[in-house]
């Protein structure tokens, strides 16, 4: 899907695509704290394709590299966590206050869940390479992935009058998956 669009940044260093999709998304934050919705609809479309602009430049130039997407993941969770920051600050209550905490806490949970699970699948090397995957370590599967995540934010920003009720839904999404991998990880890693 981004292969057209990738082909004319092919001799763009991937690192700046992401520094690029990180602004997006930082602007995006700013936008949702400002109540700019739609604005901020319109930087999330342009973090999430400038997020995966990068490793289809890096595959197609050949510059994959993993510190590439250690830098990838570490600026997305970054943006995981401003956007919901923003719609927070610019519609505060307790409640709402509370409600982030529960999402960032199931966001922490589910990233140590998945990086911890996916260093040890590399270790016994099941992991990116043995499954012929394209990113720099294997990802394991959750409830909430990568689709479902972009979906749920465009939610948030589209209808920030049920952003509670979002949080909760994703937050409780989040965290079954977390259960899910736990009981996979028992099956299977003994």
């Amino acid at each position: 899907m981004l292969l057209p669009l990738a082909r004319l940044f092919v001799r763009v260093p991937p690192a700046s695509l992401t520094l690029v999709s990180l602004l997006f998304g930082l602007v995006t934050a700013v936008l949702a704290w400002q109540q700019l919705y739609w604005w901020a609809v319109l930087g999330w479309s342009l973090n999430r394709i400038f997020d995966g602009l990068d490793g289809v430049v890096a595959r197609l130039s050949g510059n994959q590299s993993d510190f590439g997407g250690y830098l990838d993941i570490v600026l997305d969770f970054v943006i995981y966590a401003a956007v919901p920051i923003g719609l927070v600050a610019g519609e505060p209550n307790e409640q709402r206050w509370l409600l982030l905490a529960l999402l960032l806490g199931s966001f922490y949970v589910n990233g140590v869940s998945w990086t911890y699970l996916a260093a040890i699948l590399e270790k016994r090397q099941h992991g990116a390479a043995a499954r012929a995957e394209e990113t720099t370590i294997t990802m394991p599967n959750g409830i909430v992935g990568g689709f479902l995540t972009i979906v749920f934010f465009y939610a948030f920003l589209i209808l920030p009058f049920w952003l509670d009720y979002l949080f909760v839904l994703m937050s409780g999404l989040v965290l079954l998956g977390v259960i899910q991998r736990l009981f996979w990880a028992r099956r299977h890693l003994d």
